[in-house]
């Protein structure tokens, strides 16, 4: 159990059978009447985001987040399927709850799978992956201004701004959290 008064930034808890993250927390000591603690909670489940207020002596559950690394395999349509590399146990997952999660990785590559109470909510991607742009435009020499970018389609299928010199074959490092361009291999 944690009291809401020890609360921490990226903390989960359990609030009446639904996990949520602490992003942000303040203790206020009024003037008159008796402290709270006003937090900033975000479902783990659909992503919303909730502004509650606590008595600092208020207990909650830890929320227990299961984070399982498993291999990508591929999709067939509707459905994307992973495996764990332990036991080989296969899960399908449906495109809602991946989200654009699976922008910048390709099959059989490695991800980590979230779940609370066996149920699973989230898919994160590596922090960083090396991709091989498929289509660009070729840059010019002479028109640029300082750090101007194109577009370029790697071999997911998503698209990176990219510097002007990058050609179609070589391979990116791209960020996945915030998908930019961050060097050629």
């Amino acid at each position: 159990m944690v009291k809401a008064g020890d609360f921490k930034n990226n903390l989960t808890v359990d609030i009446d059978g639904t996990a949520y993250m602490v992003m942000e927390f303040q203790h206020v000591k009024p003037g008159k009447g008796s402290p709270f603690v006003r937090t900033k909670l975000k479902n783990i489940k659909s992503g919303s985001i909730i502004e509650k207020t606590f008595s600092p002596d208020d207990k909650f559950p830890k929320a227990h987040i299961e984070k399982k690394e498993m291999q990508y395999l591929y999709s067939d349509g509707e459905l994307f399927n992973f495996m764990d590399m332990e036991t080989y146990d296969q899960i399908a997952l449906n495109a809602e709850t991946i989200g654009d999660a699976l922008k910048f990785v390709k099959e059989n590559e490695s991800v980590t799978i979230c779940s609370y109470n066996n149920e699973v909510f989230a898919v994160e991607p590596p922090f960083f992956v090396e991709l091989v742009v498929t289509e660009t435009e070729p840059g010019f020499k002479g028109n640029t201004a300082q750090g101007a970018t194109k577009p370029a389609t790697v071999e997911t299928g998503a698209t990176v701004n990219v510097p002007l010199f990058v050609e179609e074959g070589d391979v990116l490092k791209i960020d996945t959290r915030s998908g930019e361009y961050l060097s050629r291999v």
